[in-house]
């Protein structure tokens, strides 16, 4: 569904420096400094309207999250969220995913999350999904490494190609399910998208991928 767009979430952004940090950029290598403690930094890349990254800030407050998205109609509501439950250890960025290395220095985050990312099913725009190789570069450099990406998607296509990806980049999968909401995984943390594709029935999949040292 496409998006209305909102032409004062730049400005909401800007009035709420506190949640959505000015010059991202100059704060790469010191985001603990934004956090003021030492706690590790997992990352959200596409993070929606931010259901999941307020609620896994609840659940895990000795963690730092920081919520990437590309569009800023949809980030604002994730920011009007945190604004109204004031979770200390969440921040926003208004940025592109392949700027990673612009953002982030080398071993600076501990986890990735990718939830319910556009599947991209036309060959021709493989480049484009988030567990694609070169966004997997990505991912090595600025995670440490023991670090983990944690994949979620209703999309069995998408999930086939990722489990491939994952495995042919040479990183280990662990925790794979092919129906999430009958495991026995606790403490889970259901995104927008997850709740509305499991109430219609859709099987949820997900897998933990570890870079190989």
């Amino acid at each position: 569904m496409r998006q209305r767009n909102k032409p004062w979430a730049a400005d909401m952004f800007a009035e709420n420096p506190q949640f959505v940090p000015t010059n991202p950029i100059e704060r790469k290598g010191n985001w603990k400094d934004v956090f003021q403690n030492d706690h590790p930094i997992h990352l959200e890349v596409g993070t929606g309207k931010g259901q999941f990254i307020i609620g896994m800030a609840k659940q895990n407050p000795d963690v730092n999250f920081i919520g990437l998205e590309l569009s800023s109609s949809v980030m604002v509501s994730a920011l009007e969220k945190l604004i109204e439950e004031d979770v200390p250890n969440v921040r926003l960025l208004n940025e592109n995913a392949q700027d990673l290395q612009s953002l982030f220095e080398e071993n600076e985050v501990s986890r990735i999350y990718l939830n319910f990312s556009d599947p991209w099913p036309k060959n021709r725009h493989e480049k484009r999904r988030l567990t694609y190789k070169t966004f997997l570069d990505l991912y090595r450099v600025v995670m440490s490494p023991t670090g983990e990406v944690h994949f979620k998607t209703d999309n069995q296509g998408l999930f086939e190609y990722s489990l491939h990806s994952f495995s042919a980049y040479g990183m280990t999968l662990n925790q794979v399910s092919l129906d999430l909401h009958t495991s026995d995984m606790e403490d889970n943390v259901m995104t927008e998208y997850e709740e509305k594709f499991s109430s219609k029935g859709s099987r949820i999949y997900r897998c933990e991928a570890k870079f190989r040292l």
